[in-house]
Parts: C-alpha cells; sequence; structure tokens
C-alpha cells in the first residue's frame, strides 16, 4: 500500500489536472453559449417582451456553474473515438440548457431566492413586477414567468439536442439509443425530484426510496446519462457503454451524497447558500437517514424537530451537526461514498477506451469525493 502522503500527491494532482481541463473546456463551452443566445436575441430584436425572457436565460446560463454535465458529454464523446465538435457540441450545449431549466423550476419549488448569488428568476420577475407597478400579485407573476423561463431553456435544449442528432442519421441504431438516452435524462430527473419532494412528508422512508432518488435525482441526470449521450454519439461498442454505465452511475451517486454532506457541514461560501439549508428545507437526505437509524432516541427526536423548520437558526444547525457526527452519521455516508469510489475505479480500468485520452474520467473520480463546494 502506498504511503498516506503518496496517496495524497496522487490524488492532488489528478485533481488539479481534472480542474485545468474542465476549466479549458468551460471556456470553450461559454463562448459557444454566448453565440447561440446572441442569436436568440436578434430573433426578437423588435419584440421587447420575447427579449426579456430571451436575456433572463442568457443571465442564468452566463451566470456560472461548473459546466460538468456538458463536459462529460465532450470528454466521453472524446474518450470513445469521437473527433468532431461540430457533433458534439451541439450536445453539450443541450445537456447545459436542460439544467438551466430544471434549476429555474427547482429554485420554485425550493423557494430559493438566490441562484449563485445572484436573483433567482421568481425572484427577479417578482421584482420587476413590484418596480413597474403592475397589477395583480406580485409572486405569483414572478412564479409565472419563471417557469416560462425554464420552458424556454427546455425548448432551446431539444433543438439543441435535434441538431447533434442529426450528425448520426434517421436510421441509426446509435441515434435511436441516443433518444432514448436523451429522453430518459429529462424525464427520470422529475420523477426523482418528485420522489424528493414526497420524502419529508414520509412518516419513515425507506432505503430503497432513498436510493432511487439519489439514482434518478442526481445519479443518472448528473454524471450517468451524459456519459452514455457522448459515448453513443461516439459510437461507443456495448462493452465501453457497460462500463462506462457502472462508472457514471458510481460517481453520479457520490456527487449527490458529497452534496448532502456539503450541505450540512461545507463553507457557506464556496457551496454558496447557507449550510443549513438542507435542514430548513427539511430534505431527507442519507445523512438525516442514517443518522437518524444510529442515534440515541432522544437526539433523533431532536433532529427530526428540526427538519424543515424555517426559523432554524445557527445554534440549532450547529447542534444538528453534533447529532450526526457523534451518532456516526457522517462516518456511515463516507464509507459509501469511498466504496463508490472504488466501484468507479474499477468500472474506468475495465473500459475499453482511446488510450490517453480518460484523464478527465480518473479525475473526476477524485474530484466527485473529496471536493469542496
Amino acid at each position: 500500500m502506498a504511503p498516506t502522503g503518496t496517496i495524497e500527491a496522487e490524488r492532488g494532482s489528478a485533481i488539479s489536472s481534472f480542474l485545468l481541463r474542465l476549466g479549458e473546456f468551460r471556456e470553450r463551452l461559454e463562448k459557444e453559449l454566448a453565440e447561440f443566445l446572441d442569436r436568440k436575441l436578434r430573433e426578437v430584436s423588435d419584440e421587447p417582451e420575447s427579449r426579456e425572457l430571451v436575456e433572463e436565460v442568457r443571465r442564468l446560463v452566463t451566470g456560472g456553474g461548473k459546466r460538468l454535465r456538458p463536459a462529460l458529454v465532450y470528454e466521453t464523446y472524446r474518450a470513445c473515438g469521437g473527433d468532431s465538435d461540430k457533433a458534439v457540441l451541439p450536445l453539450a450545449m443541450s445537456s447545459e440548457l436542460l439544467h438551466t431549466y430544471l434549476l429555474i423550476h427547482d429554485d420554485i419549488m425550493d423557494h430559493s431566492e438566490l441562484r449563485r448569488g445572484k436573483p433567482s428568476a421568481h425572484a427577479r420577475f417578482r421584482e420587476i413586477h413590484r418596480a413597474r407597478g403592475l397589477a395583480g400579485d406580485a409572486a405569483d407573476f414572478g412564479r409565472s414567468v419563471a417557469i416560462l423561463v425554464g420552458d424556454l431553456a427546455h425548448t432551446w435544449a431539444a433543438e439543441l439536442y435535434a441538431s447533434a442528432r442529426a450528425s448520426l442519421g434517421e436510421e441509426s441504431e446509435n441515434g435511436r439509443a441516443l433518444d432514448t438516452a436523451f429522453s430518459g435524462m429529462c424525464e427520470e430527473v422529475i420523477r426523482g425530484q418528485y420522489l424528493e419532494m414526497l420524502l419529508p412528508h414520509e412518516a419513515d422512508p425507506t432505503e430503497d426510496q432513498l436510493l432511487r432518488a439519489l439514482r434518478l435525482k442526481s445519479g443518472r441526470y448528473s454524471v450517468e446519462r451524459p456519459i452514455e449521450l457522448g459515448a453513443l454519439l461516439a459510437g461507443a461498442p456495448p462493452g465501453a457503454l457497460a462500463a462506462l454505465a457502472r462508472y457514471g452511475r458510481a460517481v453520479g451517486e457520490v456527487f449527490q451524497l458529497q452534496d448532502d454532506v456539503l450541505g450540512t457541514f461545507g463553507d457557506a461560501d464556496a457551496v454558496g447558500k447557507p449550510v443549513a439549508s438542507d435542514l430548513i428545507e427539511g430534505k431527507y437526505t442519507f445523512l438525516i437517514h442514517r443518522t437518524l437509524g444510529l442515534a440515541e432516541a432522544g437526539e433523533a427526536a431532536e433532529l427530526r424537530a428540526m427538519l424543515g423548520r424555517p426559523d432554524l437558526g445557527e445554534k440549532e444547525a450547529g447542534r444538528a451537526r453534533e447529532i450526526i457526527l457523534d451518532s456516526g452519521g457522517l462516518e456511515a455516508v463516507s464509507e459509501m461514498i469511498e466504496e463508490r469510489l472504488e466501484d468507479a475505479r474499477s468500472a474506468l480500468e475495465e473500459a475499453p477506451l482511446r488510450s490517453g485520452d480518460h484523464g478527465f474520467l480518473d479525475g473526476l473520480i477524485e474530484y466527485s469525493g473529496h471536493r469542496d463546494r
């Protein structure tokens, strides 16, 4: 076994290389997205109301973000032998606009006032309503317009997908598989969102429900499906598709589990939201589930009483963190993360990928389990 210092150095190097490559891709993607959105603005130049919707999509798309999903589409496509940026970039952009649409609707459901430190879509249009002195309820107007903004982003995601799909030809077997993967990606995240909304209202959600929410809401949508899209567009063989599916499933679950940890124990400035927000929203995560199963009855009841409390203060949030730590809940979730990281490493070793072109996927394993934001 390698010394701890060596392991940490290798992990740090892999993460640094991954972040550098992600940053380089992000610059290119954002240039492509800006050109696409500029064209959409020109198309409605004589329609001021329509322009407001387009500008809002543009504000949200260009407002930051990791761009991990489109990077996974692109990097997997390259690792599987794809060599046409003209074919793959629209597919990568499609995944980002799909993500924008879902974030807009997610913010409405979560009553989130901010997105990446700036007003969420429904909050912004609520304030526009008030500033203009429009008739009716400002909050209802804001939510309604935000739904339209999200729908517009989804429409453009479908348009860009169709552009990428055309490169494979109508009768292509991989093209039909790509259609199934893309529609599945759109559908699964909606099913996962509904399940996630139900869980806090269940008396005692089961492990199976939590796993399904984990896989549908994050694992498949965030990692497994984008990887599958890139592989199918490149014409990857069944062996590569199977190994990459296993890899994507493991890494996707790691991302959500790590999000749950950061949502309670992360740094607020790094995470981009108050670290008590998951407790305030009453999210029933694996971190909560494992803690309730391990904690003494009194502490478990104390933690349950904190979930979904809109007035939860930092002192109480600190007490919740103490219960999670003392019970072994955090340690249990950390073990889940490590098991999945090992599974991802094993799956990637089995994947028949283009030699020397899967460093991004290697680095993602280390980044996903040890990130701080």
